[in-house]
């Protein structure tokens, strides 16, 4: 079964649902399904500081929290899986009863977090899943498959395919093949742009390109680090262009990426306006969102961290007073073990004619920072 299948129909946006709850899984020993208190000391364990995103995602909660009279205790773990579950159970072992756990690798943590909630620790999985353990009470997310899917069907809107225009030169990346999200992306985006690699529409000179959904982690990034993906473009561009062959649109998963594969093309002699690809992107980072106002990048999927950090906020006020946690996806996120209560919220596309308007009106971004 395709990703595509397995996601419902119809994915509520953040701030709708707020009468539509659901409960957590009969059976949970959370204190949100036995009606008990539990104490407001929170863990939250983010995978790095070398990408933006994270540090302000890890901030921000922790000021909410603090602010709401939460003790925090707040850890990045340098992108070392090891770390990661040493500062989780250093977490636990000074009291920490929730633990909000951005993975580095979703498939290392079980045994750490098993533990913890045999300590009667109430565990959130932040942004990305935590696979192959019954230890993950709660997921809170963005609408990952849907991320993917606006990047393809920006590629598809731009370059005409649905009305038969072509053939253009793609070359597709993916993420980190340890990120159970970039398995999401990339099906969002290759479920739009498959059909166009099989007729013939898009050409990957470099044969990267995937037959399925299921083949992305050969074409991964791994720690979705912007110098592996300018070392790979640079090997694509050299293998694979040297006749006089330009790129049309690279798909890239993230702006750390695209960040890589614009500095490979303008060592390769691209010019913004002339012979530039259309280069996809998501997190609006500051950097990329200057790479958009000049040109080098064509969009970012926009995911307002914010939003994540309140719905995160409100699950924790949820379990503290021991009320039913809010969620609005009890069948998409299969862990491997169980299928965990999620909230997913929705993200936007920002083109250059929305930086303005969209990053900076709503204060996501600030002008100067932009060159606005």
């Amino acid at each position: 079964m395709t990703m595509t299948k397995k996601l419902p129909a119809v994915l509520l946006a953040a701030g709708l649902v707020a009468g539509l709850s659901a409960c957590a899984p009969a059976g949970s020993s959370s204190p949100a399904a036995e009606g008990e208190a539990a104490t407001c000391n929170v863990g939250i364990s983010m995978p790095t500081r070398s990408l933006e995103r994270w540090i302000n995602d890890g901030e921000g909660l922790k000021e909410k929290l603090e602010a709401a009279d939460c003790t925090v205790d707040l850890q990045y773990a340098d992108n070392k899986t090891d770390q990661q579950i040493s500062q989780i159970q250093n977490q636990v072992a000074g009291g920490a009863k929730i633990l909000v756990v951005a993975a580095i690798d979703g498939q290392t943590l079980g045994p750490a977090l098993e533990d913890a909630a045999s300590q009667d620790v109430q565990i959130i999985a932040y942004d990305r899943l935590i696979n192959g353990t019954e230890a993950v009470d709660y997921y809170a997310t963005f609408d990952n498959y849907k991320v993917g899917q606006l990047q393809g069907q920006f590629i598809e809107e731009q370059l005409g395919l649905a009305d038969g225009e072509g053939p253009f030169n793609l070359e597709p990346f993916a993420g980190s093949p340890d990120d159970n999200n970039a398995a999401f992306f990339f099906a969002g985006a290759w479920d739009v742009l498959l059909p166009y690699v099989e007729s013939g529409k898009l050409v990957v000179p470099s044969g990267k390109s995937p037959t399925d959904n299921d083949g992305w982690k050969a074409i991964g990034i791994l720690g979705w680090g912007s110098d592996d993906a300018q070392a790979e473009m640079d090997n694509r561009l050299q293998s694979f262009y040297t006749g006089g062959d330009k790129v049309d649109v690279v798909l890239s998963p993230n702006d750390s990426l695209a960040l890589g594969i614009e500095a490979s093309l303008d060592a390769a002699g691209y010019e913004p306006g002339s012979d530039w690809p259309i280069i996809t992107g998501q997190d609006a980072d500051v950097a990329n969102v200057k790479a958009i106002l000049a040109d080098q990048q064509s969009m970012t999927v926009w995911k307002d961290t914010r939003e994540l950090g309140s719905q995160v906020e409100s699950m924790i006020t949820s379990i503290v007073a021991g009320d039913e946690v809010e969620v609005n996806d009890t069948e998409t996120y299969d862990n491997g073990t169980k299928v965990v209560p999620s909230y997913l919220l929705d993200p936007v596309v920002v083109t250059k004619d929305d930086v303005e308007s969209t990053l900076v009106e709503s204060g996501f971004v600030k002008a100067a920072d932009v060159g606005l």
